[in-house]
């Protein structure tokens, strides 16, 4: 391995003066850095990672803590997406991305001491229990934290706007459509399915209408086959929905499924919609009517906040940015006025 060493006795300068030209210090000469950063270059010289550690006090590496609980990894659309802007924000800033083990019972060790033991200079944290007491002791620690779709309290996050989302697609499907018997397949108990389940029952009273308990139904996010049994039950009520929500367009999937093995066509004789957006509801035929979430600035977002945290502690206020989804009609909600 090149060593600066090396790189001093190859041009006849001291070791400081490499490691200062390497740096960019303002005490070497323009001619000497370019000097010494061409002849690095042709020796094939890199700094050592863990030199710079100690230097610095950094790893420029940033742990990223994310597991699905459904299962999807990262076949789940919107965490990839989000994920993936994230990633492309954080090396374009320096910092490496690695992601955490889960496992706890592999580890042997809690999540906060994990990535002590790992150096990470921040964590992000993503599609995890939020409940989970070492999640907690982590998102409540001294290490740069910052959360996506979920608050800690004096901790900076990244929110999907699910209340204005659920409000604008509701709006959309009893105002502008003319529904009056709305049902709501939802995910799982989390802050955002609660968030949307309040706007979607604040929206509908805001309007004088009632929603009857049977008409609402605990689902579990990207799980079509679920979603499948809950469209057989909604469709075997005296009175069924007219409109059927689900808790994302994946889920969606298995509603369209149960309703073509009744013969029933979409919109003609059931209006349905899902929620995120993903290339899925963009190609289904009929296009699917769903909210379209930003994963682009969720994920982006996320990384700078980090890095702010990292780089400049003293400055950063933990804060809770919002970000707004969009409205896609699609095809899929009939209009019935």
């Amino acid at each position: 391995m090149v060593s600066m060493k090396d790189i001093s006795k190859k041009i006849g300068v001291s070791v400081a003066t490499v490691s200062k030209a390497l740096n960019d210090h303002s005490d070497i000469g323009e001619a000497t850095k370019k000097k010494v950063r061409e002849t690095a270059k042709e020796m094939g010289y890199f700094p050592n990672a863990s030199a710079r550690t100690l230097k610095t006090n950094r790893s420029h590496n940033i742990g990223v803590l994310f597991r699905d609980e459904a299962g999807n990894g990262f076949t789940h659309d919107f965490y990839a997406a989000v994920l993936d802007s994230l990633k492309r924000t954080a090396e374009a800033k320096g910092y490496d991305i690695s992601f955490i083990n889960s496992n706890k019972s592999v580890m042997n060790m809690k999540y906060l001491e994990h990535c002590r033991y790992r150096g990470y200079d921040g964590v992000i944290l993503a599609c995890i229990d939020f409940d989970d007491p070492d999640v907690v002791e982590l998102a409540t620690s001294d290490m740069p934290v910052v959360t996506i779709d979920h608050t800690f309290d004096n901790r900076t996050a990244i929110i999907s706007d699910n209340v204005s989302g659920m409000r604008e697609l509701v709006t959309y499907i009893y105002k502008e459509c003319g529904h009056r018997k709305i049902a709501y397949i939802h995910g799982a108990d989390s802050s955002v399915t609660r968030n949307r389940l309040a706007s979607f029952y604040k929206t509908l009273e805001d309007f004088g209408a009632t929603v009857p308990d049977e008409y609402i139904k605990e689902g579990i996010y990207r799980k079509p086959d679920v979603s499948y049994k809950f469209t057989a039950e909604l469709l075997e009520l005296p009175d069924p929905p007219t409109c059927i929500i689900y808790p994302d367009d994946f889920s969606a999937i298995g509603g369209i499924n149960a309703l073509q093995a009744r013969g029933l066509s979409i919109p003609d004789d059931i209006s349905i919609a899902g929620y995120d957006g993903i290339r899925i509801a963009k190609v289904l035929e009929p296009k699917l009517a769903t909210i379209e979430q930003n994963t682009d600035t969720i994920g982006e977002l996320a990384a700078r906040r980090l890095v702010q945290m990292i780089e400049r502690p003293k400055t950063a206020i933990p804060e809770r940015v919002v970000v707004e989804g969009k409205l896609l009609k699609g095809d899929s909600v009939k209009s019935l006025i």
